[in-house]
């Protein structure tokens, strides 16, 4: 079934050596670290691919035209604003005025995450205004709506293990519900007990 008001937004930084996953890298080195991200952004690939629904990639810093998100499937545009809050704000914001009615953002490095996971988040906003996907860390690894809350996106800490906490502070009295809580990919411990990881770790 094709949902065309639906839209999942996905942001991604350009995979350049040294600028991403930069904490990871911290331990596993630049190149690992490069490498790892490419291979989880196959991943939100191949999981959003056949959704048929509308399909945002914002990239971080410029628009990359001959890389994996096909535009014939994916409509390219850049993050704007000072902070992750603003970014998010702002990339919700452009989909409703796009006449969007169920948005819902993810990041590209979620291995635990799979295409029935996003067909669920869509089916809870058939009966909620809000959905989020809690990380394990203490963020969340996706977060939906069909009302624009500025509010989400003002007051946090982003990168921190108290933003799922605040967000749900802010969501109090709303009608929302919850995904299962998943491991997100941040740290050298994140990966090193992942069997298909292992394959980058080896020098």
């Amino acid at each position: 079934m094709n949902h065309p008001k639906d839209l999942l937004i996905i942001f991604t930084r350009n995979p350049e050596l040294g600028k991403c996953k930069t904490r990871l890298a911290a331990t596993v080195g630049d190149e690992s670290a490069l490498n790892i991200y490419k291979f989880l952004l196959d991943h939100t690939k191949n999981i959003t691919k056949g959704l048929k629904i509308g399909k945002w990639v914002y990239y971080s810093d410029d628009i990359w035209e001959n890389d994996i998100w096909d535009k014939s499937v994916y409509e390219k545009k850049v993050q704007s604003g000072n902070d992750l809050g603003e970014r998010m704000s702002n990339a919700f914001i452009d989909g409703f005025n796009a006449g969007h009615e169920k948005i819902i953002i993810i990041g590209s490095d979620m291995y635990d995450l799979n295409e029935n996971d996003l067909l669920e988040a869509f089916q809870i906003l058939d009966h909620h205004d809000y959905v989020i996907g809690p990380a394990i860390d203490g963020g969340y690894y996706l977060l939906g709506m069909k009302v624009l809350n500025p509010v989400l996106f003002k007051n946090k800490t982003w990168g921190t293990d108290t933003v799922l906490e605040d967000t749900i502070q802010d969501l109090k009295g709303k009608n929302y519900d919850l995904l299962a809580p998943k491991n997100d990919i941040d740290y050298f411990e994140d990966i090193k007990d992942i069997e298909i990881f292992r394959t980058f770790l080896k020098n």
